[in-house]
């Protein structure tokens, strides 16, 4: 057998055997069950195992002070990855599901003789007539007994005054924008609290997350809990993230935000350290007058709220039902503003008086725990993203050896550790978590996001809020000549540092050979990377939503039922052959509407239909398409699927 072979068999064979062990367990437990804890268990005995090998081992001696150097340096990186990730584990060890508690107190609820008077505000700056207006639409029909729709216009734009008079919203806006949208918000409040009938509660929703009819009558049940301060509800989307849609992946893969939304956030509830998000949240107003309303100390202002109110004796909570639909960042720079804000945001909260490491701020331990983990993952993780892209560079191109360790020795340890970890983060995910998407995410906004680290530490104060841009024009390939040259430089560079190490030694030693590996994995994370930064047109001016729902058209005086196949606010294909020709006009049912429509395409299995535009039609499509009874995100996911179309697009 081929030496190099030989010596891959011998060092690989322990994490095979373990990868090959959890394939068979794993799928045999419940995430949700008492033996969650187990997997979580063997991963940490492998990471302990792992670091304790780096730190004894792997760390080149001070006879090569440039080695030496450089070996440290890397070694920090990779612990404040790991430690951040440790702790990640430890917090998804529990899980809490809150719809069992909506269900008991919906009860209570409707026997209070005056329903909770609940002011929804809709924050807004630049966006378009047509996003403002389904978030309008969706939230006068929701089925909450006593409330209010406030249109908070930073904007201030007095079509969209004139706008909110028709639909029946109030209207408020202010002289400045102090603050940005925490600025918005506290001038609302301080405005609706003056009120003859001040509210209860108020909802906050970003101008383009459309709630669903039941979005108040569910999150309210929470509040029985007079210690319940916020009740945050997860971010669901109608349209492709930028990695989905640029990597041809969006039937395949989940958004970026699935994590987040469906397992740590019910991970972190479970602990007492859900937070809130902004958009989609109900908070109490007493909690907020003793909070003094919103902080502006942070561009993340929302997360900072849910540590103030920890002060007064109010928690968040968390409730993981879609309840609201939005849009996520259409484009990558857009993408990269928000996850670049929302870091700033977070480490001017880690220098403020409310950080992890200010004694007697009022922060319980397992708050500071918490907040810890976010740093590492911010700082943490994306330099380690990072500097796994440099030192095999390094390496092969100027010789410095940031990690000592032969071919058969790394892989025997650094396999059992990677297999356990990319096994159990991928069964407690669901498959949200996989290793090469979650590194390219990470490396897109690697930059922007490490540039936030230092401002948020060093320049702290006088940020600016960065709104995340929606309802752009992609109708055309737009390219990120900028990411795109970066990235295409570190993955010459990688090919040439190989080239290198060959011309030099004519073959691998051993010690090269984990570079090379290693390198063959950067390549393939750089090669994504260059995709995913030329932004293939988007021709569907309305993203399509799933679900079978049952539809009456009309043609001729004639009732046929249809199923959807796919919706939207524009339009909808529905399952069946229909007696009509392409240009026909049809009466539309649905529900207890009743409108126009027009054949726009037609097959002998199903046929397309393109809504009149007039404002009963859309507010009855608004109301349809956003009740809850359909999707966008993948429910299930297939690896096989995912690699399928990450290759198609990589080799197109």
């Amino acid at each position: 057998m081929n030496p190099m072979m030989s010596t891959l068999l011998e060092g690989a064979t322990p994490g095979l055997l373990l990868a090959a062990a959890m394939f068979v367990v794993i799928p045999w437990l419940d995430r949700n069950g008492r033996w969650r804890a187990l997997p979580i268990a063997a991963v940490l005995v492998f990471t302990v195992h792992y670091m304790y090998w780096r730190a004894t081992v792997t760390i080149p001696t001070s006879d090569n002070l440039v080695d030496f150097f450089a070996g440290w340096l890397f070694f920090i990186v990779e612990l404040m990855a790991v430690t951040g990730s440790v702790i990640s584990y430890v917090t998804l060890s529990r899980t809490k599901n809150r719809t069992p508690d909506v269900e008991a107190n919906k009860p209570w609820l409707k026997g209070l003789k005056r329903p909770p008077l609940v002011d929804v505000f809709i924050c807004t700056y630049n966006e378009n007539k047509e996003i403002l207006e389904r978030t309008m639409l969706g939230a006068m029909t929701m089925n909450h007994p006593h409330y209010r729709v406030w249109v908070l216009d930073d904007g201030r734009r007095e079509w969209l005054r004139e706008f909110a008079a028709e639909l029946g919203c109030n209207y408020l806006t202010r002289p400045d924008n102090n603050h940005a949208k925490a600025g918005n918000i506290n001038h609302a409040i301080q405005h609706v609290r003056g009120l003859d009938v001040p509210p209860d509660f108020i909802s906050v929703l970003d101008a383009d997350f459309v709630p669903t009819p039941v979005f108040l009558s569910r999150a309210l049940t929470l509040f029985r809990d007079e210690g319940v301060g916020i009740v945050q509800t997860p971010q669901h989307f109608i349209n492709p993230d930028p990695i989905q849609a640029n990597l041809r992946a969006s039937d395949a893969w989940p958004d970026e935000q699935r994590y987040f939304f469906d397992v740590l956030m019910p991970a972190k509830d479970a602990w007492g350290t859900a937070f809130c998000c902004g958009t989609s949240s109900v908070i109490r107003m007493k909690a907020l007058a003793k909070a003094g309303g919103f902080p502006t100390e942070s561009v993340t202002e929302d997360y900072l709220l849910t540590l103030r109110l920890q002060r007064f004796g109010y928690r968040t909570v968390y409730l993981n039902e879609q309840l609201s639909l939005g849009l996520a960042p259409e484009g990558l720079q857009e993408y990269i503003t928000q996850r670049s804000r929302w870091c700033l945001g977070f480490f001017q909260i880690i220098r403020g008086a409310d950080g992890p490491f200010r004694p007697g701020n009022g922060l319980r331990f397992i708050d500071r725990i918490s907040l810890v983990e976010s740093m590492l993952y911010w700082a943490g993780a994306y330099m380690f993203r990072v500097a796994g892209l440099v030192i095999p560079i390094l390496y092969l191109l100027f010789g410095i050896h940031a990690v000592n360790v032969g071919t058969a020795d790394g892989i025997a340890h650094f396999l059992p550790y990677y297999f356990s970890q990319i096994t159990v983060m991928a069964w407690l995910s669901g498959q949200r978590v996989l290793p090469v998407m979650t590194d390219v995410s990470q490396l897109l906004a690697a930059r922007e996001i490490l540039t936030g680290v230092a401002v948020g530490l060093f320049r702290p104060k006088g940020q600016k809020f960065k709104v995340t841009a929606k309802g752009g024009d992609r109708s055309k390939t737009v390219v990120q000549w900028r990411m795109l040259t970066m990235f295409s430089a570190l993955l010459l560079l990688t090919v040439l540092g190989i080239a290198v190490s060959f011309g030099r030694n004519g073959a691998l030693q051993d010690s090269s050979a984990v570079a090379l590996y290693w390198s063959w994995y950067n390549m393939l994370i750089l090669i994504a990377a260059i995709a995913v930064c030329i932004e293939k047109p988007r021709m569907r001016r309305s993203d399509r939503l799933h679900g079978g729902e049952t539809v009456k058209v009309i043609v001729g005086g004639q009732t046929g039922v249809f199923s959807t196949a796919d919706i939207s606010v524009g339009g909808m294909r529905l399952l069946g052959a229909v007696n009509a020709a392409v240009g026909d006009t049809v009466t539309i049912e649905l529900g207890p509407d009743r409108f126009d429509g027009r054949i726009v395409r037609r097959s002998g299995t199903d046929f397309a239909i393109e809504v009149e535009n007039s404002l009963k039609a859309r507010t009855a499509m608004v109301r349809h398409v956003y009740s809850g009874g359909f999707h966008s995100s993948v429910r299930n996911i297939s690896l096989a699927l995912v690699a399928r179309r990450v290759l198609a697009r990589l080799s197109s």
